[in-house]
């Protein structure tokens, strides 16, 4: 806590796990400077930003402690409980966070940890529970690893905190009988009694909107999900996310139960020694963080805030409107104006369910405004087998990169095409459902189909295909796309209904 300041002062989850660890080691030994070095994060030497109320309590320079758990808490999570790492490192810190919770509470009630901020912390539970895709994995957001889900021991601990210390509610009992396993503590024992007495309801994920940075107003994250999880859309206007954060601003991931566009995650096989002795590996800096690797804009083939996280950490993107009011119809716009000096991009997504469509669908709207003309890519990485275009494709003799770096190095050129009318239609099949997605295209547009693998001498890449609408030499301009699920495939009757896009 002393000699590793760069380790014990900052605002981490690797800082949260020394906090905590330094603060419950000082509980068990009754060492007041040192719970309040693991507490404000500063020896009391050095507290000389700190003064003592008439109270007897800490106050901190502009009202907000600058290190150690009380600003772990103060500016790792939005008043809302969403964690600026994104859930799949929220899920790792929850553990430290609520494991000291609870030892402050029997130790030290008289701090009021859980009530701190709003209760955030037990907040934060529920929005990590609801930001899981329909088979409960957490969504990749930053660096996420795909298939981390809340059976994790860490959301078995958080749960049952959660409902011992908070209002009890029911909805969290439903995952803990998922869990099958509880703490053997007085948590555990009272989420075991509660499902015992009858008192289980559905943890209903739902359409919100949560804020993001300290304050919740350094941008956020929206969900929009209709028809029990038949489609869930995943809007990204947040702040950069620390370390782990990605250039990705007005970014989306869709899921129809299963993942429809994706988002790549992180470049990491956690704990498997043949790749990088588990570590991450450097495609997560080279592809994983690059923009090209999300389904958002790319200017010029380079990345928001040029790659670099000193500029990307200083600006978020912001909330145009948020609406759920009616369930088919519910819309999200957002404004980032600082990832391209001198340009400004607008994104509208909605998912509508209409009488005239068997399935909800979404309206992408994508505005781009600049100072200069530049070249725009839109890429949109889906799964499945390309099964009819109404352009026609091109494919090369040999593959090469699209380029030479901000991740387009990464992608293998496969196909391209030019529109052959005011609107290209792209369709595929993936998990016995069918998608298309139909844009509109100008004259001078190019479609490009790639894939993820190209210089990957050490097969770190998934080998992945995407879609790539590109606008040469526009000033402003608008990228105005529907992307429709429809109809299924029964292998067993091998019956085809509803194959063809109603767009």
């Amino acid at each position: 806590s002393i000699e590793n300041p760069q380790f014990f002062n900052r605002v981490h989850n690797h800082s949260t796990w020394g906090n905590a660890a330094v603060g419950m080691m000082a509980l068990v030994m009754d060492d007041e400077e040192l719970l309040n070095r693991a507490l404000y994060g500063l020896p009391l030497s050095e507290k000389k930003d700190l003064a003592k109320d008439n109270d007897g309590g800490y106050i901190y320079e502009e009202g907000r402690a600058q290190a150690g758990f009380f600003a772990q808490i103060d500016n790792a999570f939005s008043p809302d409980g969403y964690y600026e790492e994104g859930p799949y490192y929220q899920r790792y810190a929850m553990y430290p966070f609520l494991i000291f919770a609870q030892a402050l509470q029997n130790a030290k009630p008289e701090l009021g940890i859980l009530e701190y901020k709003d209760g955030v912390l037990l907040k934060a539970v529920d929005v990590l529970l609801n930001l899981t895709d329909a088979q409960g994995n957490f969504f990749p957001l930053n660096d996420g690893q795909k298939g981390m889900s809340y059976q994790n021991d860490a959301l078995v601990t958080a749960l049952n905190l959660a409902y011992y210390y908070g209002n009890q509610d029911p909805r969290l009992l439903s995952i803990a009988e998922e869990h099958g396993r509880v703490l053997l503590d007085d948590a555990g024992y009272a989420v075991a009694a509660g499902i015992r007495d009858g008192l289980t309801q559905d943890f209903e994920k739902r359409s919100v909107n949560y804020s993001d940075g300290a304050n919740g107003d350094e941008g956020g994250l929206s969900l929009l999900r209709h028809g029990d999880e038949d489609l869930s859309l995943l809007f990204k206007y947040t702040a950069q996310g620390l370390s782990h954060g990605h250039y990705d601003k007005l970014s989306f991931l869709l899921y129809d139960q299963e993942e429809i566009l994706q988002d790549y995650g992180m470049v990491r096989f956690v704990n498997i020694g043949q790749k990088g002795g588990g570590n991450y590996l450097p495609e997560n800096q080279t592809w994983a963080k690059q923009t090209i690797a999300h389904n958002t804009l790319v200017q010029n083939e380079s990345s928001h805030f040029g790659g670099l996280y000193e500029v990307g950490s200083q600006h978020h993107s912001d909330l145009h409107f948020f609406d759920i009011s009616n369930e088919d119809v519910q819309v999200v716009s957002g404004i980032e104006a600082y990832a391209y000096p001198g340009t400004k991009m607008h994104r509208t997504m909605a998912v509508i369910k209409d009488a005239e469509f068997a399935n909800a669908f979404v309206l992408d709207l994508f505005k781009a405004s600049s100072e200069t003309p530049n070249r725009y890519d839109l890429p949109f990485y889906y799964f499945g087998q390309v099964l009819q275009t109404n352009f026609d494709l091109e494919t090369p003799d040999s593959l090469a990169a699209l380029g030479e770096d901000n991740g387009y190095q990464h992608l293998y050129l496969e196909a391209s095409a030019k529109p052959s009318n005011d609107n290209a239609q792209f369709s595929w099949f993936n998990e016995n459902k069918f998608y298309t997605l139909t844009t509109a295209t100008k004259e001078s547009d190019e479609i490009l189909l790639a894939r993820t693998g190209a210089n990957d001498p050490d097969f770190n890449l998934r080998r992945d295909p995407a879609i790539i609408i590109r606008r040469p030499e526009t000033q402003n301009t608008l990228f105005a796309s529907a992307i429709e699920p429809h109809g299924n495939y029964n292998p067993v009757s091998e019956s085809a209904v509803n194959t063809n896009s109603n767009i």
